[in-house]
């Protein structure tokens, strides 16, 4: 990434720096977290069962096995994982092409740390080829790479995806931003040991300062405001 856009000072406090920011998909920098239950309750019904609007925030951020397998059980449903996975990702699909609504704030923010050379990792647990797609919208250009949720042995709310981008970038998870929307990411985010910021989209997050914030908008952050996470480290 280049840019004529002067680097900002990355350090904020004696010893502690923003080293990458690493960004969750769905809910934080997309609008599809009502997709996917969207999608699902039209699958379950085409099944014959009826979803309970409870258990959306179950489901909510997890991976496709956790919960798509929740659905089934709770269900009774006669369908196997694989099969209900393959009919969750082609109906999510055939949503996301016909509208792929932002979040407020994220093509500013993404604009913003490629002009300043911030290296940054979408890390989602939505498979390859739904990311694939999602990133014509998001622009690819913006990020260093993806980590997808059937890329890696554990998927969140494991840390492993986190830790993977982090090694991948090269760079200590605990000098890594994470922005993340659902409770299931921000245990993956914070088990690897970044610092979080949440900005929930279903279900209520609670602030756990100093290693987790919360704001009620993308619109909220910027790179100043992801390096300020960075002042009391330890």
């Amino acid at each position: 990434m280049t840019s004529t856009v002067p680097a900002l000072g990355t350090r904020t406090a004696e010893g502690s720096a923003l080293q990458a920011v690493l960004l969750d998909m769905d809910g934080t920098l997309v609008d599809t977290e009502g997709f996917w239950w969207d999608v699902e309750v039209e699958v379950f019904a085409a099944l014959g069962h009826t979803l309970d609007e409870a258990w959306r925030h179950v489901v909510v951020g997890g991976p496709m096995t956790r919960s798509a397998g929740f659905l089934i059980e709770a269900t009774g449903a006669a369908i196997t994982l694989a099969e209900l996975s393959v009919l969750l990702n082609q109906g999510f699909e055939d949503r996301i092409d016909r509208a792929l609504p932002l979040m407020p704030g994220a093509a500013r923010l993404l604009s913003e740390l490629s002009a300043h050379e911030i290296p940054t990792a979408l890390v989602s647990a939505s498979h390859r080829r739904i990311i694939d797609r999602v990133m014509i919208s998001l622009g690819p250009e913006h990020f260093s790479f993806s980590v997808a949720g059937d890329e890696v042995a554990r998927t969140k709310p494991h840390p492993d995806p986190y830790l993977l981008a982090a090694t991948r970038l090269g760079v200590d998870p605990a000098r890594c931003a994470v922005v993340e929307d659902t409770a299931t990411g921000v245990a993956a985010a914070e088990a690897a040991g970044c610092r979080v910021v949440a900005v929930p989209s279903v279900a209520p997050i609670p602030p756990a300062p100093p290693r987790r914030t919360v704001v009620t908008s993308l619109e909220e952050v910027d790179l100043p405001f992801l390096q300020g996470l960075m002042t009391y480290l330890g």
